[in-house]
């Protein structure tokens, strides 16, 4: 009598549940921190230009468990250098472009603003560097980090800064058009945009050892990462490495808004969610983040 082939054994799922734009404000500052300490929040990205950062540094320290990744802003935002520093890259007020679309054709074609830039990029890791957090990992504020420009300098500056981990978008287009076609078409361009910056992105990563998440999960439906959503994705994931990503917030009067949808209340509500984590939990996933990932990777296997 032939014995029962054995069940494959499924290796042990993670997920990273990281929330961005962590310093933009008090009150991005007291979303990230309530879904870390209540929800299922893991990890954070800080914006180190952020009107809010010396708090979130604070915050940060006095909650050892949160892992705290670098956000770089090279859009969209200040910069640390002084304008003077970097004419071409920010205003007067040392603010940079809005337009990202615009912002990543000067990255790519001026040469003035692509000999600056790099020094704007030390001066962001020099900066979360002096907070004493360890650095879990880095991603930037409108994706701007994988630009092809902006990451080579990331990439250039990993053992420099010590940087094991960058984020590189990429999801399945037909989960987020199942559950919305909203957009539809501004959801198709990304997704070929920034899979074809995922290939880029890896070939260069994997020549300096650099790990990132095998799939990625928040640009397609940026603003909209909703418990309803989360609901949905979740059972169809079908990586065993993912990072799930969200912009919560809870608005404070005179404070602007981190998203222009101003959904950061019901993003922090799916981060709250039982129903979340219990779906988390029936697929098998891990709540975990970056720092203890590669740690994980390093211990022998037994």
């Amino acid at each position: 009598m032939n014995a029962e082939a054995p069940c494959p054994i499924r290796p042990r799922r993670i997920a990273i549940i990281n929330g961005d734009d962590f310093g933009f404000s008090q009150g991005v500052n007291r979303a990230i921190i309530q879904a870390h300490e209540q929800g299922i929040l893991t990890s954070t990205s800080l914006m180190v230009t952020g009107e809010a950062f010396a708090e979130a540094v604070e915050l940060a320290k006095a909650h050892p468990k949160l892992a705290v990744g670098l956000h770089l802003v090279v859009g969209c935002g200040k910069s640390v250098l002084a304008p003077s520093q970097i004419p071409h890259l920010v205003d007067a007020q040392g603010n940079f472009p809005e337009d990202p679309v615009l912002t990543g054709l000067r990255y790519q074609f001026h040469p003035a603003a692509r000999r600056e830039l790099p020094l704007e990029i030390r001066a962001q890791l020099e900066k979360f560097c002096q907070t004493g957090l360890p650095l879990s990992h880095v991603d930037g504020h409108l994706h701007h980090h994988v630009h092809p420009v902006v990451l080579h300098h990331l990439v250039s500056l990993a053992n420099e800064f010590n940087i094991r981990v960058i984020r590189l978008p990429l999801e399945e287009l037909q989960f987020t058009l199942a559950h919305n076609r909203e957009n539809w078409l501004t959801k198709l361009i990304w997704s070929l945009v920034f899979t074809r910056l995922r290939r880029h992105g890896e070939g260069l990563l994997k020549q300096k050892g650099i790990q990132y998440a095998d799939r990625v999960y928040g640009l397609l439906q940026t603003g909209r990462m909703t418990e309803a959503y989360l609901l949905e994705l979740i059972p169809q994931i079908q990586a065993d490495w993912v990072e799930i990503y969200s912009h919560p917030a809870i608005a404070l009067p005179g404070e602007p808004s981190n998203s222009p949808l101003n959904l950061g209340a019901a993003e922090l509500d799916a981060l709250l969610s039982d129903r979340v984590r219990q779906v988390l939990d029936q697929q098998g996933f891990q709540l975990t983040h970056y720092q203890e990932r590669l740690r994980s990777l390093s211990q022998p296997v037994t």
